[in-house]
């Protein structure tokens, strides 16, 4: 009897280039570290399998295909000497640019933004982040329609939803995406409703919010089941959360939060993806505390930190909400620099030193975590008197439910309630 033939799919001949305009580079990290960052990407994307990769040095841009005659030849000859049946550039390409290379190269094209949104397509499981991903996607299709969707007919390359065979069949108009992206928007209201109403519940048992942020594959899952005792999928790969998690944590000085695990950045975070995801990241913009995890093993974790503060200033996070900067991965480091880091003398104030993945160090973060939550939340209480329309039952009810409320006497203007609250429960009436 013949043997069974596999069923599974072949994975996509991928190679990898990484344009470089060497000193008119903007970027922070160098040249080669951007490669390994785009291959470990590429790693991240289900069905493929890596046959090559490149740095392509530049001098300039050429407008019609971002690299010179030249380079374009010699980079055909090279993927076709590799075999490859996809070419994933890490950076920006124009849809002009795109168009004209797949041609000369006869090759399915992934720029950056593209890649980033096929791991998000694949990894997202909740209905928001299906929908985030959806509609992030629509905004960056509606930009290529010059390319008229050839790529569609192409049969070798396709994956998920930006392009290739299998992608559903968005009609070639800016007037059938805008209509599709108006339905999703609506559906993503819908359930952005529901979170928020969850936030309310949340502000009725007033525990403070910690929120894990960091650069991709910093260890802030492995940290948030270390410190839970929860099953989030951690993994060495970028991008392995994409869903938010909250659990709750008891504080050893008896204090109860809530943990929250978010999305990690990425340099060059496509803008549709960070207007996108703006309501999930909302449980950072309303964080009470700021866990900033740092992979302090990685060569450019300096440069990886200016990328999540540059990131969360877009986003606007607040100055003024405390940040405790988590040097993860410790256990990766010699002996003698891990010692040093853990040294008291040798940090610096708001740094914590641990290691998530064998608990080194954590019971310290813990007594940090309740040490700066106390300087912010444990504030004493003030006096005042609000006016609450007859018609706003919500409100009132939530004044009553935070037991806040001393008085109240019914007014011509409506309610009106005397309360002794934090600054912290004013923010959250607030925020309603």
């Amino acid at each position: 009897m013949p043997e069974p033939s596999s069923t599974e799919a072949r994975p996509t001949r991928a190679f990898v280039i990484h344009p470089d305009l060497g000193h008119a580079r903007s970027q922070r990290r160098t040249a080669e570290h951007a490669l390994a960052e785009a291959v470990a990407l590429a790693h991240a994307l289900p069905g493929t399998e890596i046959v090559g990769a490149e740095v392509a040095r530049l001098r300039q841009v050429t407008p019609a295909t971002l690299f010179g005659s030249g380079k374009v030849a010699e980079l055909g000859e090279v993927l076709r000497a590799a075999e490859a049946e996809l070419v994933l550039v890490d950076g920006p390409v124009s849809p002009v640019q795109q168009r004209n290379l797949e041609k000369d190269w006869d090759i399915k094209l992934l720029d950056r933004t593209g890649l980033i949104l096929e791991i998000f397509a694949d990894r997202a499981r909740t209905r928001e982040g299906v929908l985030q991903v959806e509609l992030a996607a629509l905004a960056y299709q509606r930009t290529r329609l010059v390319r008229a969707w050839t790529h569609l007919e192409r049969q070798r390359g396709g994956l998920g939803f930006v392009g290739g065979p299998g992608e559903t069949q968005i009609e070639a108009d800016r007037r059938a995406i805008d209509d599709q992206m108006v339905r999703l928007r609506r559906q993503l209201d819908r359930v952005v409703k529901t979170r928020t109403l969850h936030r309310a519940a949340r502000a009725k048992v007033p525990y403070p919010i910690v929120a894990l942020v960091g650069y991709t594959n910093a260890g802030k899952s492995t940290l948030f089941n270390r410190l839970t005792g929860a099953a989030v999928m951690a993994r060495d790969m970028l991008f392995a959360t994409l869903d938010p998690t909250m659990r709750g944590l008891r504080l050893p000085g008896g204090r109860q939060i809530i943990l929250s695990d978010t999305v990690g950045f990425i340099s060059d975070l496509p803008h549709e993806l960070v207007a996108a995801f703006r309501a999930t990241l909302e449980e950072v913009l309303e964080a009470d505390l700021i866990l900033h995890v740092r992979d302090i093993s990685h060569p450019e974790t300096v440069e990886q930190a200016a990328d999540v503060a540059e990131i969360l200033g877009n986003l606007g996070v607040d100055d003024r909400v405390p940040q405790i900067e988590v040097w993860n991965k410790i256990d990766a480091l010699p002996a003698d620099a891990r010692e040093a880091l853990r040294r008291t003398d040798a940090r610096t104030e708001g740094v914590q030193a641990v290691s998530a993945l064998t608990g080194e160090g954590l019971d310290d973060l813990t007594a940090a975590i309740e040490s700066r939550l106390a300087e912010a939340l444990d504030e004493p209480a003030v006096q005042e008197t609000l006016i609450i329309p007859f018609e706003d039952g919500r409100r009132r009810a939530w004044l009553h439910a935070a037991g806040v409320v001393e008085t109240e006497q019914a007014v011509d203007e409506g309610q009106r309630v005397s309360v002794r609250w934090t600054g912290r429960q004013k923010r959250a009436f607030e925020a309603l």
